[in-house]
């Protein structure tokens, strides 16, 4: 059994307490966060607008833009690399660029991206153990769980059990690489394509697409738990 902790960077500048065990966060602690960042995300905006510095109307434009994206955006590009490896080399090397050129996108972001490729050796998970930074221009709004202090505290130290939860269980020969992202890197997971999908369209495959499958908790659907795509 193989598993790794990919440290792409080291400027998140924090330590880990992996030294007692985290059990998962009870609904109602997860509710609370929720209620909280909403009323932080409210005096933020009133701060805003009181002093100038962004008006109320250009602020829920904004909102209502990121509320907008989704992960259907992540599975029609994974999808694409499915089927077209010119574009997969080219997603791999340089993922903003091509994902704005080759979808007419326009996404403007200080924030650098990487792309984790799943093969039938290796498989990527993604967290961020300090918060929650999650590529949100193409996954949209992170899952409850991916910013819960259980799974960010445990992911990095027992991968395959967290997985397993999710119910991912994967060979003792495949390698599991934990990545964690920063204030100014995001990763996304490109899944391994399920076997028997061959010959399907770009629209069939990213239907395939799920977004935990793009966090590499799960794995992509099967065709056959697509009865409408057997």
């Amino acid at each position: 059994m193989s598993s790794s902790h990919s440290h792409h960077h080291d400027h998140h500048d924090h330590d880990h307490d992996h030294a007692h065990p985290h059990s998962p966060p009870a609904p109602d602690d997860d509710d609370q966060y929720d209620r909280y960042e909403v009323l932080l995300q409210t005096a933020i905006r009133e701060l805003l607008d009181e002093k100038g510095i962004i008006t109320a109307d250009a602020l829920h434009r904004q909102i209502d833009y990121q509320d907008s994206l989704t992960p259907a955006i992540g599975g029609k590009i994974v999808a694409k690399a499915w089927l077209d490896p010119v574009f997969k080399k080219k997603l791999l090397a340089d993922p903003l660029k091509t994902i704005n050129e080759s979808f007419e996108l326009d996404i403007t972001t200080p924030l650098d991206l990487v792309v984790l490729e799943n093969t039938p050796t290796v498989h990527n998970v993604v967290v961020c153990t300090l918060c929650s930074c999650y590529p949100r221009m193409l996954l949209g709004i992170p899952p409850a769980w991916y910013k819960s202090i259980d799974y960010r505290s445990r992911v990095v130290v027992e991968p395959r059990k967290v997985l397993a939860e999710f119910g991912t269980h994967l060979p003792d020969d495949v390698e599991v690489r934990v990545s964690d992202s920063t204030a100014d890197l995001r990763f996304l997971v490109l899944p391994y394509q399920p076997a028997g999908t061959e010959g399907f369209s770009e629209a069939e495959l990213a239907a395939l697409v799920t977004r935990d499958s793009m966090i590499g908790t799960s794995l992509p659907l099967s065709a056959a738990s697509t009865p409408a795509l057997a």
